[in-house]
């Protein structure tokens, strides 16, 4: 298995998004959620258009692997 070493601003971008998913999921459908969709959409474009992404091939893990990388920073800031 090969590791990959993402850059730490776009694992922060992904655990935000962790964080912002989880904060709307546990939102009530009549609490207002529309900034935690708005967050969530300006989010995906950062990660989706980051640089990082168009360098030499990428594995098609890619995304799977950066979520997993975000995920024990996305829990160690929601504590």
């Amino acid at each position: 298995m090969q590791c990959t070493s993402f850059p730490d601003d776009l694992v922060g971008l992904q655990a935000d998004w962790l964080r912002t998913y989880r904060m709307l999921a546990a939102r009530p459908a009549t609490a207002g959620t529309t900034p935690l969709r708005r967050r969530l959409i300006t989010l995906s474009c950062a990660i989706s258009t980051h640089p990082y992404w168009s360098g030499p091939a990428r594995t098609a893990g890619g995304p799977a692997e950066l979520r997993r990388a975000a995920g024990a920073r996305a829990w160690a800031r929601a504590a």
